[in-house]
């Protein structure tokens, strides 16, 4: 091999390294695919928040769109969102349900008594079991979910009102139909 070779190819690599990088640099870290859109939402039986001698089942919600906001107190971008979870909540749009995830029920139900509940029901999740499975990588994550059961959108990080207008309520539309 030449010298010029021997030069040329870690340039090329080291380049093409370099454009792979800078890429990145404009992706947006909330369009990360979910493997589970598309696919049959993880089933679970869950204690409800204030009420641990109830359990929340997620198969009952067969028949019926629904949305799963896996949340914590301890979650700054949670509260941020809180504001639009209450306003879709006056609205009736949908069922949003709750998923506390890796928290204490009193801070979670302080936060609630301070600034609201929008869910319909709480499940606790402490040991985040039930998030694994749904392959939560952080709060917030939202989870529209169709009458059979699939997983149509999941939304990484807080609910704006451009997401909620734009992608959430026109596919609510489409699947309430």
């Amino acid at each position: 091999m030449s010298r010029t070779a021997k030069f040329l190819i870690p340039l090329a690599l080291f380049l093409i390294a370099v454009g792979f990088l800078f890429k990145g640099l404009f992706l947006d870290p909330h369009e990360v695919p979910s493997p589970l859109v598309g696919k049959p939402a993880p089933t679970f039986q869950a204690p409800v928040l204030s009420d641990a001698s109830k359990t929340f089942n997620s198969a009952d919600m067969k028949d019926q769109v629904w949305l799963l906001n896996v949340w914590a107190s301890w979650c700054g971008a949670c509260r941020d969102e809180h504001p639009i979870l209450m306003a879709m909540a006056k609205t009736n749009q949908i069922a949003t349900y709750g998923l506390d995830y890796k928290d204490t029920d009193q801070e979670a139900q302080a936060v609630l008594d301070t600034n609201g509940n929008p869910y319909k029901t709480i499940a606790t999740d402490a040991n985040g079991k039930i998030g694994i499975n749904y392959g939560v990588y952080g709060v917030p994550e939202t989870y529209v979910i169709d009458k059979a059961g699939v997983i149509r959108y999941k939304q990484i990080g807080p609910i704006t009102e451009e997401i909620l207008l734009t992608k959430i309520v026109p596919l609510l539309k489409e699947l309430q139909r």
